[in-house]
Order: C-alpha cells, then sequence, then structure tokens
C-alpha cells in the first residue's frame, strides 16, 4: 500500500497544474487551493442550516433576481424545468437538507455539505455515489458579478437544477466513477471536459442554441458573452476538448456545444472506453412522477 500511495504522488507530482493549481499556486486567491476532506461530509438530513445574517440572504435574492432574469431564451429547457422541481425562491437561501430531498425524488441524487473547493478525488469521489458536494457559504458584495471560488450560488442556482434531469444526472455519475480510475495526463483530460461540460457547457435545442453550463448560468457576464459573436462555439469533441486549455479569471473565449445530452453522455463513454477507463452502469434512480427532460 504504501509502494501505491507513493507512485500516485509521483504521479500528481508529475502532471502540470490545473487552472485553479496555477491560480492558487500564483497567490491570487487562496480559496482557489483545493482541499481534501477529512472524514465523510454530512449528508441530506445530517446537514445543519447555518445562522445566515440578512444581509446572506439578501445577497442571494439580488443574484436570484437578476439571474432569473437573464435565463429565459437563454438557458436550457432541462435547466428551467430543475429551477421549478427544486422550488427556488429569492426569497431566502434553500436548505441543503432539502434541495438533498428533491433530488433524490427525481433522480436519486443526494446533497453534501462541504468547505470549499475539493480535491478531485474527493469531488469524483462523491460524484460517483451520486452525491453532489455543495459548499453552504454565499459570495460578498464586492463578488457579485464573479467570483473564481465556489460559493453556495454557483452550487445551487448554478448547478442543481440540471441534476433534476435523468440523462445529464446519470452522465455526471458516470463522469465521477470514470475519474475515480483515470491516472496521469488522463486526468488533466478529464479536468477539461468537466470544465468545457458540466461548467461552461452549451447545447443545440430546436428553440435555439441554450446554455447548460453552471459557469454560465450563475455568472451575469458569462451568460450574455457565452451567446455572443465574441466566442468561438466548436461542435463537441471529447478529444479536441481535452486539448483546449482555460483560466478561470476571464470569459471564455472557446465553448463546445452538443446535439443533445445523449450526445454528451455517448460521446464521453466512447472517449473513455478508448482511454481504457471502466464506465459501471449509474445507480438505478428514484423517480417523484414527475417528468425529466430526456433532452
Amino acid at each position: 500500500m504504501e509502494k501505491v500511495a507513493e507512485d500516485i504522488k509521483q504521479d500528481d507530482e508529475q502532471l502540470p497544474l490545473s487552472a485553479y493549481e496555477r491560480a492558487a499556486h500564483d497567490g491570487t486567491d487562496p480559496r482557489c487551493i483545493p482541499q481534501s476532506l477529512d472524514g465523510p461530509p454530512p449528508v441530506g438530513d445530517d446537514i445543519h442550516y447555518p445562522e445566515y445574517p440578512d444581509s446572506d440572504h439578501e445577497i442571494w435574492g439580488t443574484l436570484f433576481d437578476r439571474q432569473r432574469s437573464l435565463l429565459p431564451g437563454r438557458a436550457a429547457e432541462a435547466y428551467m424545468r430543475g429551477i421549478e422541481i427544486l422550488g427556488l425562491q429569492r426569497e431566502r437561501i434553500p436548505a441543503l437538507k432539502d434541495l438533498s430531498a428533491s433530488l433524490f425524488r427525481a433522480t436519486g441524487w443526494k446533497v453534501a455539505r462541504i468547505p470549499g473547493l475539493l480535491h478531485e478525488r474527493d469531488f469524483f469521489k462523491l460524484l460517483s455515489d451520486r452525491i453532489f458536494p455543495s459548499t453552504d457559504y454565499i459570495r460578498g458584495v464586492n463578488e457579485l458579478d464573479y467570483t473564481p471560488a465556489p460559493d453556495l450560488f454557483h452550487d445551487i442556482f448554478g448547478h442543481m437544477p440540471m441534476l433534476t434531469n435523468s440523462n445529464f444526472a446519470d452522465f455526471y455519475q458516470r463522469f465521477g466513477r470514470a475519474a475515480l480510475n483515470a491516472t496521469g495526463q488522463d486526468r488533466v483530460s478529464l479536468e477539461r471536459l468537466h470544465w468545457f461540460t458540466v461548467e461552461f457547457g452549451l447545447v443545440d435545442q430546436i428553440v435555439g442554441r441554450r446554455i447548460y453550463g453552471a459557469g454560465i448560468l450563475s455568472s451575469k457576464d458569462e451568460v450574455a458573452h457565452a451567446l455572443s459573436q465574441k466566442v468561438k462555439v466548436l461542435k463537441f469533441d471529447a478529444d479536441r476538448i481535452t486539448e483546449q486549455d482555460y483560466e478561470v479569471w476571464h470569459l471564455q473565449e472557446v465553448l463546445f456545444v452538443v446535439e443533445s445530452f445523449g450526445q454528451l453522455d455517448r460521446g464521453f463513454k466512447d472517449w473513455t472506453k478508448r482511454h481504457g477507463l471502466p464506465l459501471p452502469r449509474p445507480c438505478a434512480r428514484r423517480s417523484s412522477g414527475r417528468p425529466s427532460s430526456p433532452s
């Protein structure tokens, strides 16, 4: 076991730094340093609801109103339905345990409370168990427009609505399971695949091109920018994505669009197969009786 641990450590040290790690390494923002869990995080009903000051609820309401006004005609239909399924409202920061219950009824996912940006091994382990890691603190007034570090608005408003979609929910669990088996350059490739799909993905629908990436949906500037002529949009190609680097501090200049979430799932499974990463079938999901988008 010691030999295996040493091999993993050496493997980590030889890899290029991720975009977040470069930011932290440069001393720009310590919140961008990935953290490792020191034990199982609280999940679902075990999550305590913090005593938020009124100012935190006001920030949530301000961000909620602003993004909701920008998203009609821009956000994916599955995402907009997800907001309704989760019952997100502007008046008060939602409780993670309540969101966990709603997700479990919809697609069999749960929510875990985490302290901040997670080390990839902890992050992917949670995803592989159909558990979404979320922070429970919100950004300050000085970062309303953009924050490079995770916070509850990004986690809840950006990510969770898409997890009510059965196809996307299954894809995300497969992603976590594949990442647990990845080593070397494959880990860097998976980080980029995550960035340009889960965080900054676009999808073509009958009604037009729409956004499903959480990094765009939770950012005022990215929402307007992503569908503008200033962005080079490429068709989804897993191999091309793994060659595309990115920075967390700037508006994205290159994005990738999928034809459907089915194509996203098939393209990812094909890439993992070619790279020798096993993909167990997702766990059977629960259903609330409310249909989730098949797109």
